[in-house]
């Protein structure tokens, strides 16, 4: 016995239009991350890194050697009016840090940074690498 079922192709035009809207729990959202884009130059390593929603007083940069850290909080300022649900916020609020290592050691007494518009802008010189010397044997 055979059995037979009907195609209707509205039903598949249709289906899953007149759905409920996914629900994400509060904390599925992944953490941020720094994108950053870094380029060599013949004497110096220039990054970018983007930090929407930063001040300048709350972005932090350590040298040690090559390896260069930045850290940075954002924070909320919640503003919910008399009669107003919050449906869904993505936007992210918290402690943000990254930490890479470059080929060559950084002169720290020469870097710089600007931070505007919510990018970080390092000029990190490269240190110059002492010559090696011969000792004479007595």
């Amino acid at each position: 016995m055979s059995s037979l079922t009907r195609y209707d192709p509205l039903d598949d035009l249709f289906r899953g239009f007149f759905v409920k809207p996914i629900d994400f729990p509060a904390g599925a959202l992944p953490a941020q991350s720094i994108k950053m884009d870094v380029k060599e130059q013949e004497g110096a390593y220039v990054i970018h890194a983007e930090l929407p929603g930063a001040k300048k007083d709350d972005v932090h940069v350590t040298i040690d050697g090559n390896l260069v850290s930045i850290t940075a909080e954002v924070k909320q300022e919640k503003e919910v009016k008399e009669g107003e649900r919050v449906l869904r916020s993505e936007r992210y609020y918290g402690k943000i840090s990254r930490s890479f290592q470059v080929a060559q050691d950084v002169d720290d007494a020469q870097a710089s940074a600007k931070f505007v518009d919510g990018v970080l802008e390092l000029n990190l010189p490269k240190k110059v690498a002492a010559k090696s010397k011969r000792l004479a044997i007595e």
